[in-house]
């Protein structure tokens, strides 16, 4: 399996090693060390909601937007 197939749902499901990775990662990307202006360009995010979470939708939204990326948002009748 390679880390573009894994998925972060837990933080049991992975060690120390990964998580400081991602981490890393993150922080990099935020500081603008990663030589892409917009790393998500071409990818887009899905989000699909049983209820309003106007806490979740905008923070993430922005964040993919601001990478480069696309949004789609769904509640549970779509």
């Amino acid at each position: 399996m390679t880390a573009a197939d894994k998925h972060f749902l837990d933080l049991d499901s992975i060690n120390a090693d990964e998580l400081r990775s991602i981490v890393n990662h993150a922080k990099d990307l935020k500081n603008g060390r990663t030589g892409l202006d917009r790393p998500l360009a071409g990818k887009a995010l899905a989000m699909i909601f049983e209820k309003p979470s106007t806490r979740t939708r905008v923070p993430f939204g922005s964040g993919v937007k601001t990478l480069g990326g696309e949004v789609v948002v769904l509640d549970h009748t779509d």
